[in-house]
């Protein structure tokens, strides 16, 4: 059921050992091809799928599009929330449902930059709520390898605006590419650090990571179908009930 489309009748009959899927995504610079939305437009493609596959165990709520984007701001356009507001955005979704009886909580991320915040409010509301369930995940995570076997660039995983992101938004919204504005952007450490945060205006030209010009609808499609079919398997074991055994 899509929250935004219900009444509050339609809520109140809903079974509440449904799981609560909240996607969150952001608005920022996506390279001079992609739109600013991009992150939320994925993301909420991939749960509103998941959505009408599992209509009576999954309540959607409206995409967060704010996101934490603090790493983008030197791009015009972007727009960010500071953590506390993004976090508080989040725990408040959660808090309002908690009275009518919604038990089971899912974040489902577009954007990389969500990923931290996200772990850390969904553990906090666990501490607070310890009967309850919280999990939360990028659409991403759930397909590194099938991502990796797909790309055809040296790059074989889910950057910025890159092969795969780009070869996303061409099979879902591909009035929204600017195919001639394609480039290759992106800049590594020498020698390799992995620890160091870095902003996008320090490590690209143009804002997008990875190589856009390989993109296609192909490639988009495959990584789309196996992100639906991965993340629909987490949500449905959470909303059907899982057991902890021994190793």
């Amino acid at each position: 059921m899509k929250l935004q489309d219900a009444t509050w009748q339609d809520v109140d009959q809903f079974k509440r050992s449904g799981v609560v899927l909240i996607p969150t995504g952001s608005l920022e610079q996506h390279g001079p091809h992609l739109p600013l939305f991009t992150d939320s437009l994925i993301v909420t493609s991939v749960a509103e799928k998941i959505e009408v596959l599992l209509p009576e165990h999954v309540l959607l709520t409206p995409t967060l599009w704010l996101g934490a984007s603090g790493h983008h701001l030197r791009f015009s356009g972007s727009l960010s929330g500071d953590f506390d507001s993004y976090m508080g955005a989040i725990e408040s979704v959660v808090e309002s449902l908690l009275p009518h009886g919604f038990q089971k909580f899912y974040v489902l991320n577009g954007h990389g930059g969500n990923r931290e915040p996200n772990g850390m409010v969904v553990r906090k509301l666990k501490a607070k709520h310890l009967t309850c369930t919280f999990g939360h995940a990028g659409y991403f995570d759930f397909v590194k390898q099938e991502i990796a076997d797909t790309l055809t660039g040296p790059l074989k995983e889910m950057r910025h605006a890159c092969e795969a992101e780009t070869s996303l938004m061409m099979h879902l919204h591909p009035e929204l590419v600017r195919l001639e504005k394609r480039r290759d952007d992106g800049l590594i450490t020498e020698p390799s650090v992995v620890g160091v945060v870095h902003h996008f205006d320090e490590m690209t030209e143009q804002g997008s990571y990875g190589f856009a010009t390989l993109a296609t609808a192909e490639k988009g499609k495959k990584i789309f179908e196996a992100a639906v079919k991965k993340a629909l398997q987490e949500i449905e074991a959470v909303a059907n009930g899982y057991f902890l055994r021994g190793l």
